[in-house]
């Protein structure tokens, strides 16, 4: 294990040089406003393809493994329907609790107020769901104790639906309906089975649209944003929560040591599933660095493009707005 995350390491630092934008654009071209994609409806079979002719396909990477980028998707929807059972308990045993924390502060920093809609995307088990719920109705109990001077202590204020979860895997969503149910606040989310590459949404639908660990997944990330672009209003907020880069480097080393020869192991463990938490750890060594990413905002047309590292970098809250 300890030679193989050297040799992920060195591999990695040549790596990185292609998550730069430049070159990141040449592999991977931004789509110009007239290829954006339209809202539609499809087959959940459709979900797992990209549609590209024979002759254009390109290859990209899964983990460390490079693979065509029709394969991509299908191979990430394995790895969540394999993991869903166990994914919160292992949020929570690979981040010591810490990741309650991040969402916590991902979920304030949005400032959310009652009637507000929200695409919550990759979100399938609810976890960021919950809490932009209890955000929004929070604030509503604070406005009327303000003005009336009663507050409820009911959990369920808010309108039909204030927040959509979209997710590629069926299993995931099943995981968070069964749990929005046991928190009687099931007529609050709407769960979509779908594709951030394709969103079955008309354009200009949600006031603010979240994503968290889920990004990075995305076979075409440039697409991703640029649908997220679409289905936002004007004044609409995108915001991401996902892994990145430490800069301190002996933090970087120990959470390297950490990430390769701990995750995995507790993967097989717990989930009896060594390969996926696998992927999971390298699918973050290959997530472009805080800046390049805050770039790709930038170049998908989101403006006030910009980034606060969390736990000294082991991820970092992406804010960017439509105007």
């Amino acid at each position: 294990m300890a030679v193989c995350g050297l040799c992920g390491r060195r591999v990695l630092d040549g790596l990185r040089a292609t998550l730069r934008p430049a070159v990141w654009n040449s592999r991977f071209p931004p789509p110009s406003p007239t290829d954006r994609l339209p809202a539609r409806t499809f087959s959940s079979s459709s979900l797992f393809l990209t549609k590209i002719s024979p002759q254009e396909e390109t290859s990209t990477h899964f983990g460390f493994e490079t693979v065509l980028d029709t394969e991509k998707t299908g191979k990430v929807h394995q790895v969540f329907e394999q993991v869903a059972d166990t994914y919160d308990l292992m949020n929570d045993l690979m981040s010591a609790g810490i990741h309650r924390l991040w969402k916590d502060q991902f979920v304030r920093t949005l400032a959310l107020f009652p009637g507000t809609k929200i695409l919550d995307v990759a979100g399938g088990t609810g976890d960021i769901a919950f809490r932009l719920v209890r955000s929004m109705d929070e604030t509503s109990r604070r406005t009327k104790k303000a003005k009336a001077g009663s507050p409820t202590d009911k959990l369920e204020e808010g309108g039909d639906h204030d927040v959509t979860v979209l997710d590629l895997s069926e299993s995931m969503l099943e995981v968070g309906k069964k749990r929005a149910l046991s928190l009687n606040i099931e007529s609050r989310i709407k769960w979509v089975h779908g594709n951030a590459e394709e969103l079955p949404f008309p354009d200009a639908t949600f006031d603010a649209y979240t994503i968290a660990f889920g990004i990075r997944n995305v076979t075409h990330i440039e697409v991703a944003l640029d649908e997220a672009y679409r289905v936002l209003k004007p004044g609409g907020r995108f915001m991401c929560l996902e892994f990145s880069q430490v800069p301190n480097p002996l933090l970087a080393w120990l959470y390297e040591k950490y990430s390769f020869q701990v995750i995995p192991v507790m993967g097989q463990l717990i989930a009896s599933d060594w390969k996926s938490y696998q992927y999971l750890v390298e699918s973050i060594r290959m997530f472009p660095d805080q800046e390049d990413f805050r770039l790709m905002l930038e170049e998908a047309g989101f403006q006030m493009a910009t980034f606060t590292n969390l736990s000294q970098g082991i991820c970092a809250i992406h804010s960017g707005f439509k105007f």
